[in-house]
């Protein structure tokens, strides 16, 4: 054998090994995450009724504010705010920060709720772009809304901070509709836990093809696209699966920015969510787990599945590949941020557990991932591997997502229960084995594509064209 033959093995070894060791490292973190999910769920207590929550907290509830950034939002904005206006909890406030829409989201809200500018003195805790003015409604005490500059979605959080008075405060996205006990849900840990809570996430799932009126979910459908259903999938697996297992051993990451609630003089303590990040909520809760580690304070950031908020969901590829490469971009942005936790004794769990988690699945494994895709055919093709090890690997990974997507599925029934149709749950089942045959595969290389767009520099958002939850099936 040549030496440059030699050496072109030795390469293949190496990449092999890569990509073995990568997908290995994977699996493992994928189990540990179904395991401690299943226990987590075992050892939780039966989910109230929400009308004995009230009997239990309505009285102690802490006051909420809840903050909802909207940008070019006009399709569902006044749908949403309705939605929140309705919430069943004693002592809240809905602040609606419009930043610098280019569309109608002013307009629309002016319309619908009678808006008129009003003075009221507020911190400046945070810095923000400019506020234009603010409004109130007539129609009720409860609703505020904040025109601002544009500055991004962080920069307008940061704004709904600075105005709010109350000591909790809840971050939603100005498309997604809460259920009616969301809030006095995500608020429990906080009662229960004064001193230690200091973020809760909850559920979100996908809402197209459900009927909604007048801000509710009143019928749970699922939509008649593949693309959404494949939503549906993936998300009970992020959320129930991987953020519940994180939770219950206190190493929660992410707590979603479309619906997580925090305590305000802590978010107030670590700079608010950066401005200009791509993965601002990723970024916050990486920040309050490193402010409270070097305080050396114990403290709780959960997640509780049954506070449920419902959202719409990308209807075609375009749409889906940007929201994609910019998560994927946020990802790396804070991976690197704050690549001084990773494994460091100082931060504990958090630094080798959350911190190994976005290095092996975040940073790694897309890459990973797509070259197994290009390099393992190439290599069997040119002889460098057997036939049996092609086919021994190909069936591994097909039945392992497999797997772990109906095993996601199984746990969000006995938990959850929100398909009430033995026919949802068997099209969901035949989703979870089809998302591993070219789903995930496109997922991987739109993440691929947001390592190259963070490596040059890329910080466009892109749009999120909405098609708006009007309660019409889809």
């Amino acid at each position: 054998m040549s030496d440059w033959s030699h050496e072109i093995v030795l390469a293949a070894s190496i990449l092999s090994w890569f990509i073995i060791g990568a997908g290995l490292a994977q699996t493992t973190i994928y189990l540990l995450q179904l395991i401690i999910a299943a226990y987590a769920l075992s050892r939780r207590p039966p989910v109230a009724r929400s009308a004995l929550l009230w009997h239990r907290y309505g009285d102690v509830a802490p006051p909420i504010a809840l903050l909802v950034p909207a940008y070019n939002e006009e399709v569902n904005v006044v749908e949403s705010v309705h939605s929140m206006l309705a919430l069943e909890y004693p002592n809240f406030e809905v602040i609606v920060i419009n930043d610098g829409s280019k569309d109608h989201t002013l307009q629309r809200l002016i319309e619908a709720f009678k808006l008129v500018k009003f003075r009221r003195p507020y911190e400046e805790a945070l810095a923000h772009e400019p506020i234009r003015g603010l409004y109130s409604s007539p129609m009720t005490e409860r609703l505020f809304v904040v025109d601002k500059e544009n500055g991004g979605k962080a920069d307008a959080q940061n704004a709904g901070i600075n105005v709010c008075r109350a000591p909790l405060f809840c971050v939603i996205d100005g498309d997604s509709i809460l259920e009616p006990d969301a809030l006095m849900r995500a608020a429990q840990p906080f009662i229960d836990d004064p001193e230690r809570t200091i973020a809760v996430g909850g559920t979100i799932r996908i809402a197209n093809g459900s009927r909604i009126e007048a801000g509710r979910v009143r019928e749970i459908h699922l939509s008649n696209r593949l693309l959404p259903l494949l939503q549906v999938v993936e998300y009970l697996r992020a959320f129930l699966m991987a953020r519940l297992a994180w939770s219950r051993i206190n190493t929660l990451m992410l707590v979603s920015g479309a619906f997580g609630m925090f305590r305000r003089t802590e978010v107030v303590a670590v700079g608010g969510f950066t401005k200009g990040s791509m993965g601002e909520d990723l970024d916050l809760v990486i920040k309050l787990h490193r402010h409270m580690r070097d305080a050396g304070r114990k403290y709780r950031i959960q997640f509780i599945p049954e506070p449920v908020c419902w959202t719409e969901a990308p209807e075609t590829l375009g749409v889906l590949a940007r929201q994609r490469t910019r998560w994927q971009r946020g990802a790396l942005e804070c991976f690197f941020r704050y690549r001084s936790m990773l494994f460091n004794p100082r931060y504990g769990r958090v630094g080798f557990l959350g911190f190994g988690h976005i290095l092996v699945v975040d940073v790694l494994g897309p890459v990973a991932e797509v070259l197994g895709y290009i390099l393992i055919p190439a290599f069997w093709l040119l002889g460098i591997l057997s036939t049996e090890y092609l086919l021994a690997f190909t069936s591994l990974i097909f039945t392992y997502g497999v797997c772990v997507s109906v095993c996601s599925l199984v746990l969000e029934e006995a938990e959850l229960q929100r398909f009430p149709r033995a026919r949802d749950l068997a099209v969901l089942t035949a989703v979870a084995v089809i998302e591993n045959f070219g789903y995930r595969q496109l997922n991987n290389f739109w993440r691929v594509k947001g390592w190259w767009q963070y490596l040059r520099g890329n910080q466009g958002w892109g749009e999120m064209t909405r098609t708006g939850l009007t309660g019409a099936k889809k």
